[in-house]
């Protein structure tokens, strides 16, 4: 049994040794400079247009994270249908729909209470 997991062994550690080799090279070969660009923060992109500090919204990050909340339902519907597709005419076929409705209300439930705390207003 353990032999059929030798070559995925084998290519793990040569990834890691490459991985190993090609940072060795980088910390050995690299400049080790240190200037004001580099030591400086970089938050979302948005330059710094003087010294002080600025806020990001933070319903820029609230929108951002519920559009992967989302995207990932979509990015998950695919995949069931190509399954479902298969055991359609099974014994598990009601257990796969049934599970893929909740999953679906859940997330509806979810819809439902951003939309009623009106994370979605860009006010």
């Amino acid at each position: 049994m353990t032999h059929s997991f030798v070559p995925i062994l084998l290519m793990l550690t040569a990834a890691i040794a490459m991985a190993g080799v090609i940072l060795g090279l980088n910390w050995i070969v690299g400049r080790h400079q240190r200037n004001s660009a580099k030591l400086a923060p970089y938050e979302s992109g948005v330059p710094l247009l003087d010294r002080n500090r600025k806020r990001i919204n933070v319903r820029f990050y609230q929108i951002a994270m519920l559009f992967i909340l989302f995207d990932i339902e979509a990015t998950f519907l695919y995949p069931w249908a190509v399954i479902y597709r298969d055991f359609a005419r099974g014994p598990s076929a009601m257990f796969l729909f049934s599970e893929m409705l909740l999953f679906i209300l859940l997330l509806g439930v979810g819809y439902v209470y951003v939309w009623k705390k009106k994370a979605f207003d860009w006010k």
